[in-house]
């Protein structure tokens, strides 16, 4: 095996290449993306195709529910006024995050993290467990999923980095992470709405759970996927920086970084008007590319089947919960208060998650647990958050993740997933929920 000088001129340890199944499937990307994700009957999940139909589906079928009086017009019109702000949030980021990508802001640090690791992967470990928590506390659950993913996926042949640590890390934390502020999940706003809880208190009161979910989180990463045994190798091959040398590239990449900057700043500041801090925000990225790189601003930058799947969701919920599921979710959340209340919520949240969505799952629990009870609706989130990571279709974020990873050509055997993913769902709850009762 040839030896690879270093930047010191000194020989570099042999990088021994990854085992076949965490790594991409070279030379053979179409064989790949045919065999899908994971092995029929799963593979549905997996094709974009297939995800728009459930989400315009969705979307109709609420639309339907209104029309033919099952849901009332005026119960109707204030869920949309509800999440009205959620969805603005929810473009606007996705908005932002989608440009800094193309001013190649994620590229830059992610580059920047392997070379500062050099070749050790324990520290590339942290760097990328801490900028995946980043992107997730700060720029919400989706960004992560949808642009961090491939980011890291593509920096793995460069670097002869395994892949599969690298996508486990971000699918896995782009749930687990987002307990901190309430950008940094859907169910967060809406639950923070529900509590009268601006960005700072909301960190106040989460910051336990969330420092204890990080910790399950690393643990069963690093004993799953990094550890030397199922990584495949010794070290990795620290790449060459991303070098912007031409000046409307630095433009974007300075004034795109800074405006995710300034929402980052604005967070603990606009407390109930995020929405319009993430707009503002990405407005000054669309400007900047509008005046340096026109052919970038596209309609498809707007996630239209992400809005689409938010706003069926929030006509559907409401229907089934007049209908029966209100009285289903009563029985698995139960009337009680306490610790033993909080655990059946968080409980019946993350069984929920796994079975159909956590958006799903949050919306019909919050319904059924009492105004007063913090706690509860508080482990009910935990529950839908952390806990979601056991099943392909368990949350939003991990179906993202998981269609980057076929895009690449990397398959994710559904045994294994299940089965790790069952661990950190069990360990990762249990700490948080303790930590959350611990700090009450």
């Amino acid at each position: 095996m040839s030896r690879r000088a270093s930047p010191r001129g000194g020989p570099r340890d042999p990088v021994r290449r990854p085992e076949p199944e965490p790594s991409f499937a070279d030379g053979d990307r179409e064989t790949a993306r045919a065999d899908g994700i994971f092995s029929a009957p799963w593979r549905l999940l997996a094709v974009p195709s297939a995800m728009t139909w459930i989400r315009t589906g969705l979307l109709a079928a609420g639309l339907v529910c209104v029309l033919t009086g099952l849901l009332p017009a005026a119960e109707a019109a204030a869920s949309m006024r509800r999440i009205a702000p959620l969805l603005l949030f929810l473009g606007s980021v996705i908005v932002l995050a989608t440009l800094a990508r193309h001013a190649q802001v994620f590229d830059v640090i992610a580059t920047r993290l392997a070379i500062i690791g050099r070749g050790g992967y324990p520290v590339l470990f942290l760097l990328c467990v801490g900028f995946a928590t980043v992107t997730t506390v700060a720029l919400n659950l989706d960004t992560t999923a949808v642009l961090l993913t491939p980011v890291f996926l593509a920096l793995a042949p460069k670097a002869r980095i395994a892949a599969l640590p690298l996508a486990m890390t971000t699918l896995w934390l782009a749930n687990t992470a987002s307990l901190l502020l309430p950008v940094s999940n859907l169910t967060n706003l809406l639950a923070a709405d529900r509590v009268a809880l601006a960005a700072p208190a909301f960190a106040a009161r989460m910051w336990a759970p969330q420092l204890a979910s990080l910790a399950a989180t690393m643990v069963c990463l690093w004993l799953f996927y990094w550890r030397r045994k199922r990584r495949g190798e010794e070290r990795y091959v620290p790449p060459d920086p991303v070098r912007l040398e031409e000046p409307r590239r630095r433009a974007l990449f300075w004034i795109t970084g800074g405006a995710c900057l300034v929402f980052v700043a604005a967070i603990p500041l606009v407390r109930d008007e995020i929405g319009y801090a993430a707009a503002a925000a990405a407005l000054i990225a669309v400007v900047a590319f509008a005046f340096l790189s026109p052919g970038k601003l596209k309609l498809t930058l707007i996630p239209w089947q992400l809005l689409v799947f938010v706003t069926g969701l929030f006509l559907v919920v409401p229907t089934l919960s007049r209908y029966g599921l209100g009285h289903v979710m009563t029985a698995l959340v139960g009337t009680g208060g306490g610790a033993p209340g909080a655990l059946r919520a968080s409980a019946a949240g993350a069984v929920l998650s796994n079975v159909v969505n956590n958006l799903p799952a949050y919306t019909a629990g919050e319904a059924v647990v009492s105004t007063g009870d913090r706690d509860q609706l508080l482990a009910l989130l935990i529950g839908t958050n952390v806990a979601a990571v056991v099943t392909p279709w368990a949350s939003l974020a991990t179906l993202l993740c998981l269609e980057s990873c076929r895009r690449h050509g990397l398959r994710i055997r559904l045994g294994r997933f299940v089965r790790h993913g069952s661990v950190l769902a069990v360990v990762g709850l249990g700490a948080s929920i303790a930590a959350l009762w611990l700090t009450r």
